[in-house]
């Protein structure tokens, strides 16, 4: 299991830092406003990407996860990651 670090660097800007073993990979997301409520509602956008990061894993390596995207840009190679992401709520 990966330990997912989601830390604001800037209004609509995280750092994520994936660590599995002793490797780890760091990754620029940007998250808008509109992004948050529109896969999350309510959730803080921290949550919300590290939710989307526990996704990610489950269908590629940390390795293969962009450096710098923004978060709809998941939905663009994973049609089902709004639906998905919603199931992982509270």
């Amino acid at each position: 299991m990966a330990d997912i670090t989601v830390i604001r660097i800037g209004e609509h800007n995280f750092r994520v830092t994936v660590v599995e073993g002793d490797s780890q990979t760091i990754h620029n997301v940007t998250a808008l406003d509109e992004d948050s409520q529109r896969y999350g509602g309510d959730v803080p956008a921290e949550r919300l990407i590290e939710l989307s990061f526990e996704f990610l894993l489950e269908r590629e390596d940390k390795e293969s996860i962009l450096t710098k995207f923004d978060l709809p840009m998941i939905e663009h190679y994973f049609p089902e990651f709004r639906r998905a992401i919603r199931k992982r709520l509270p």
